[in-house]
């Protein structure tokens, strides 16, 4: 019999309002034959693999099913913007709620008919802006099932049913009616209370927590999408000689295109036309462009630097090298877990257990023989003070705090699934050019021959080199902020630029190229590199240098160097201090990463890899039982910061390895990456506490209000103490201290 064969697809999920959502939809998919799902509740999706025999459609059935909503994704799907659809129901429910809190708490402003009032206000609150938990729980209840909807959904009905019965057939309805304030339920008078408080108080603390919560996985899913932002969106297809522009979805393998100087290589190919210099450090994080010529590989997404090239191309759409990173992105993020997911299990539990209880507790005052009315309130009080405010606050708002201290010191926390692995950390990995380096080449050292001054050479190499768009060419023109002008300029791909500077033929470039009509180099300038076109100064910097020359001779060298950052070995040592062993992961060759990880103090290397390689170094990390960390900044990082356990991504890198990393450090200093871990521990251990209060408050209160200690009005105000209490708990973050000054 044959095997099937598996095809794999993504789907959209809607309607998904906490993590036991995807894990009822993940179940849903997996119960049918040949399909395995993974469903990601901060990015809204499903990855679903199946046998070619179950209709796609199938598996959008199951998801409806189970009561959410699915679709296959298209190229112009406009991710749902769900922070935008809360801001406007928690705007309701401040406008609205607010009054009524007010009013019923302070017996001093309940003028009268105030109740009446409140019933008014309270309306748009209960039936509107508590709307998605009451749909939330409404779907859930339909499926056998329970979560913290359920629980809010509950509570604020109780609290608004009962209040509206004792406005219409109690003296509570009385325009003089006052709210009493006692703790304890009196006999014979439970009915006589109103509690909308409790139910604008409920609603408005936890959109609160969620609206928070929304924002940051607004966020989750723009990592693939700008992956693919950084590609050309044209190529200059070669049509019988000619030049013409097309989108790039129309490029096919085996065509030809150009790619001008400057432009972004269209797709990856092969070159069969011209010389030049091609800048990797996007996706491969090479710090020095690379020369290509006819028969060599270029990268979609790469830069041409200098001459005009002519490729043929290879690996077109979801084959190209920049696809395939974002796919390694897309399989990162699937497996990732989230703090808050932990509310969800204890409701799934506490849920069905509370509405026991206050059930429980409305039978066995009745069988003591209390009234219906004190009996009803002493199960409403049970159900108000249960309703988990504090246990939704307990990740947002920590959170907040959190992310607002560590924004202040330059520091962007995405969500609670980054503070949950920074918590046992065991190695951190870093990325080299533009993280533990600059990332962009800079003069280190000027050599002149005698009787040229350090000026004289500078501004005639400047002058020269301010044409050419090649980083090195960049360097030199920026170092030396030359005011002579060049005439005549002739840029050679590989080698360097010649020039008509005040009246003298110059050229700067290579050596082996610069001397070739020029007097060789004497014995204090030595070759020390592999390729005779580059030059070692003294300096610990791995350099590389260029031969300036006029008048028929060499005139002095410069040296250029992708410099290491002031503050990336005291990073390391602190990082250290943390109990986390540095590795060193480049793209770059062996030499230049060796020369930085001894600056820095790094003793394990892993140069020369490839980004899918760099996906699994983190993997073979993890698989050793470590906690993995990585650092970094360019394209070609974006995938193993994904999978990595913590991900962080250095300031003034791509917006890709931003997306991809869940933690952000806005500067480029690599000191606050330590920095960010210890932010991530401390807010971690606010969260934990907030958690432990919030449910230890739980269990200690439903026996008072059981027994009748507590009325619904009172529980209500102390379900709100609760909150103000996680909130209180979450506002030491705002003392954290930096490392950085």
């Amino acid at each position: 019999m044959a095997t099937p064969t598996r095809e794999s697809v993504e789907l959209d999920i809607t309607g998904m309002t906490c993590a036991s959502c995807a894990a009822r939809i993940e179940k849903k998919l997996n119960k049918l034959d040949g399909v395995q799902a993974s469903v990601n509740y901060a990015t809204e999706r499903a990855l679903v693999s199946f046998d070619t025999a179950v209709p796609v459609a199938d598996l959008i059935q199951a998801v409806e099913n189970a009561g959410y909503g699915a679709a296959v994704p298209t190229p112009d799907s406009v991710p749902v913007d769900h922070a935008a659809a809360l801001r406007v129901r928690l705007i309701w429910a401040a406008v609205f709620g607010v009054p009524v809190i007010a009013l019923s708490m302070v017996p001093a402003w309940q003028f009268s008919g105030w109740q009446w009032v409140s019933l008014a206000l309270v309306l748009p609150v209960y039936g509107y802006a508590a709307w998605p938990f009451h749909r939330s729980a409404l779907v859930n209840a339909r499926h056998g099932s329970t979560t913290m909807d359920t629980l809010v959904s509950l509570g604020t009905t109780a609290a608004f049913g009962w209040s509206v019965y004792a406005l219409l057939f109690t003296s509570a309805g009385h325009l003089d009616y006052t709210h009493p304030f006692e703790f304890a339920l009196m006999r014979g008078h439970g009915e006589a209370a109103v509690y909308f408080e409790a139910v604008a108080g409920i609603v408005f603390f936890l959109l609160l927590g969620r609206y928070f919560e929304a924002r940051s996985k607004n966020a989750a899913g723009e990592a693939v999408r700008s992956l693919l932002k950084m590609g050309a969106t044209e190529a200059l297809v070669l049509v019988d000689g000619r030049e013409q522009a097309v989108p790039i979805e129309q490029l096919a393998v085996g065509q030809l295109f150009v790619v001008r100087p400057g432009a972004k290589v269209a797709t990856d190919g092969v070159v069969v036309e011209g010389v030049s210099a091609v800048d990797n450090a996007l996706v491969t994080g090479e710090s020095m462009p690379v020369d290509v010529g006819v028969g060599d590989a270029v990268i979609g997404a790469s830069l041409n630097t200098t001459g005009r090239l002519v490729v043929q191309a290879t690996r077109v759409g979801a084959d190209t090298e920049l696809a395939q990173i974002a796919r390694l992105v897309t399989e990162a993020q699937a497996g990732k877990a989230s703090v808050q997911a932990l509310a969800d299990k204890i409701s799934a539990v506490f849920v069905p257990v509370v509405i026991t209880l206050s059930v429980l507790t409305l039978v066995a005052w009745l069988l003591l023989g209390e009234s219906v009315s004190f009996a009803a309130a002493a199960a409403v009080a049970v159900v108000i003070i249960a309703c988990p405010c504090a246990l939704g606050l307990a990740t947002p708002t920590a959170l907040l705090v959190g992310t607002g201290r560590g924004a202040r010191l330059g520091i962007l926390v995405k969500g609670a699934e980054a503070l949950e692995h920074a918590r046992h950390l065991d190695v951190v990995v870093f990325d080299k050019t533009g993280t533990l380096t600059a990332g962009q080449m800079s003069v280190v050292s000027v050599r002149p021959e005698p009787g040229v001054s350090e000026a004289e050479l500078l501004a005639y190499a400047g002058a020269a080199e301010s044409g050419s768009g090649h980083p090195v060419a960049k360097a030199i023109a920026a170092h030396a902020a030359s005011e002579l002008t060049a005439s005549g300029v002739i840029d050679t791909p590989g080698a360097g630029v010649t020039a008509v500077v005040d009246g003298r033929a110059v050229r700067v470039g290579r050596l082996s190229w610069a001397a070739e009509t020029n007097s060789p180099v004497d014995g204090r300038t030595t070759l020390k590199s592999a390729d005779p076109g580059d030059l070692l100064h003294d300096s610990s910097q791995p350099t590389t240098v260029v031969a300036v020359a006029w008048d028929g001779r060499l005139q002095g060298t410069i040296a250029i160097a992708d410099v290491v950052r002031p503050t990336a070995a005291a990073a390391v040592a602190a990082l250290r201090d943390l109990g986390l062993r540095p590795v060193l992961l480049t793209g770059d060759n062996q030499a230049t990463a060796n020369a930085v990880a001894a600056e820095v103090g790094i003793e394990q290397v892993i140069a020369e890899v490839l980004p899918a390689d760099k996906v699994a170094v983190i993997r073979k990390l993890q698989a050793e039982g470590g906690k993995v960390a990585m650092v970094g900044d360019g394209v070609n990082d974006s995938a193993a910061l994904a999978q990595a356990d913590l991900g962080v991504a250095m300031g003034g890198g791509s917006d890709a390895a931003i997306q991809a990393s869940d933690l952000t450090l806005m500067r480029p200093d690599p000191l606050l990456a330590a920095d960010a871990v210890r932010l991530s521990r401390a807010t971690l251990r606010v969260i934990n506490s907030n958690m432990f209060w919030a449910f230890g408050y739980n269990v200690a209160a439903i026996p008072l209000a059981a027994l009748g200690l507590l009325n619904p009005m009172i529980a209500g105000a102390a379900m709100a103490f609760s909150s103000v209490f996680v909130v209180l708990n979450s506002l030491r973050l705002r003392g954290f201290r930096p490392l950085t000054r």
